[in-house]
């Protein structure tokens, strides 16, 4: 069934690896226009560039620090300049972190919220004027929010908050037509075994209800999903996308 993302106008942050280049393909590839956010140059960036030029002469690769409010009030002005307006919002910038409770600095506490939460908070507060009636806001969250994670309660908090964050913006929203989910993913393959030891991917393999781990496109499946007309009935869901754990 078309879902209706042609000529749609999206914004992907940390779109230049992992999920969120997943995404930013996969809406390129559906005919919307995408503006991909990321925060490090390098070969990376260069690269989608390279792809997204094949896919359509209004794709864009920006560079913006999402933590910072001035940098989104500008991201937020390359968006208008491009666009006029947005058709959807992916707030897919986060960060992960390891470490006993005990552990846990207030430096690292603040990082994980400030890349997870807060960055969801500026950039969807900057764009708020842009986003056009009946638009949608997808946050990438995590299943570990709703399950908890040894060594990583903060991890585990900050992407909890997001699924409030979604909830409570969605209220707020549907006056305008604006949907507001949120996509949960359990372990992802963002780099080869996702970068953990092979006993460790077969215990997490071994719960799961597919019998894989979750795959970047996987998740972008479900981004495009929330994006498109098929879903404009859906607002304020938290969708897990963990293989059934």
């Amino acid at each position: 069934m078309d879902q209706g993302l042609r000529g749609k106008r999206v914004l992907v942050t940390g779109g230049t690896r992992g999920i969120g280049r997943a995404t930013v393909l996969a809406f390129a590839r559906a005919g919307a226009h995408v503006l991909a956010c990321h925060h490090t140059e390098g070969e990376e960036a260069d690269s989608l560039v390279r792809e997204l030029k094949e896919l359509g002469d209004r794709n864009q690769v920006v560079r913006a620090d999402v933590t910072d409010s001035a940098d989104t009030r500008r991201l937020a002005g390359t968006v208008e300049a491009a666009f006029g307006g947005l058709d959807a919002l992916v707030n897919n910038v986060g960060v992960d972190g390891a470490a006993p409770f005990a552990e846990i600095s207030g430096e690292e506490w603040r990082r994980l919220l400030d890349h997870n939460v807060t960055s969801a908070y500026l950039v969807t507060q900057a764009m708020l004027g842009l986003l056009a009636e009946g638009a949608s806001v997808i946050n990438i969250g995590a299943s570990a929010a709703l399950r908890g994670r040894v060594n990583g309660v903060h991890y585990s908090a900050s992407k909890a908050a997001l699924i409030g964050f979604t909830r409570g913006l969605c209220k707020e929203l549907g006056s305008r037509g604006i949907r507001v989910n949120l996509v949960a993913p359990g372990l992802t393959e963002t780099e080869p075994g996702a970068g953990l030891p092979p006993q460790v991917v077969e215990r997490v393999v071994a719960i799961t209800a597919l019998g894989r781990l979750c795959r970047p496109n996987d998740v972008a499946g479900a981004v495009l999903f929330l994006a498109g007309d098929t879903s404009r009935y859906i607002s304020g869901v938290a969708l897990n996308v963990d293989g059934g754990i």
